[in-house]
């Protein structure tokens, strides 16, 4: 099938948006929209900049919820609820522009580590919320799969699997950049079928280093053929950390998947 490529830089989060403009020029079909900095879509000023960016492109989008300092596995109940709380202000706002907002899973705290089955737990109640906000705003919520970070959840497919199980409101964003760093790159083969998003970006597989496509060590070719033969959703997401970046990548991405 046709796949449309969209960019997405985390970090570009507190640069002016004239940036965005190199997405469409780069050839991309649309921008995934990190919402966080000048981006976060709860702030009127930066929520107007982004919808008239996109106005006068062509590009469509897709979002990344906010993580930075959030926790949704966090002991701390305050951390705990405030997380929670931005993740659906977040999927309030980001349905006004797309139907599908990746987010981040939480990790394990210092005390949490003492206490892992009520971690788990906190996770799962958190995205029973973060659920009935996306049912009730018609979108997607996914969880994404975490690169080999100590005390990251999710980095695995199985507590990927068994943590959105049974939730109508939450999917799952497969990253396979991400699975490289991990070693558990290849049981991820199998999910990409269930994959309700997808992010690609390359490493060498020590650190989630979000090179260009082609540039570290994943086999983008045996992971094209998979990808084509299974996965069953348009849009796949390149991430990236500038638009000499992205075009580097878009041109292997054409190489491979078109």
């Amino acid at each position: 099938m046709g796949f449309k490529p969209y960019f997405a830089s985390s970090s570009k989060v507190w640069e002016d948006i004239s940036w965005v403009y190199g997405i469409e020029e780069a050839g991309y079909a649309g921008w995934e929209i990190s919402a966080d900095g000048k981006y976060r879509l709860d702030n009127q000023v930066y929520n107007t900049a982004i919808r008239e960016t996109l106005a006068s492109t062509g590009l469509c989008a897709t979002v990344h919820a906010p993580y930075s300092d959030l926790n949704l596995a966090a002991i701390n109940h305050q951390i705990w609820d405030v997380s929670i709380r931005q993740i659906c202000t977040c999927i309030s706002c980001a349905s006004e522009i797309t139907d599908t907002i990746t987010f981040h899973p939480g990790y394990l705290g210092p005390t949490g580590k003492l206490i892992p089955d009520k971690v788990w737990e906190l996770q799962k109640r958190a995205l029973q919320e973060i659920s009935k906000t996306a049912e009730e705003y018609g979108v997607r919520a996914c969880l994404e799969n975490m690169p080999a970070i100590p005390d990251l959840l999710c980095q695995n497919p199985y507590e990927l699997e068994g943590l959105t199980e049974g939730l109508e409101g939450i999917g799952i964003t497969v990253d396979i950049g991400h699975a490289h760093t991990t070693g558990w790159e290849k049981s991820f083969y199998p999910f990409i079928s269930n994959a309700d998003h997808l992010h690609i970006h390359d490493n060498h597989g020590a650190s989630d280093e979000h090179l260009p496509i082609g540039s570290g060590t994943i086999v983008w070719e045996t992971i094209a053929q998979l990808i084509s033969a299974s996965y069953s959703r348009e849009i796949i997401v390149i991430e990236g950390r500038n638009i000499h970046d992205a075009e580097i990548s878009l041109k292997a991405f054409q190489r491979w998947f078109t």
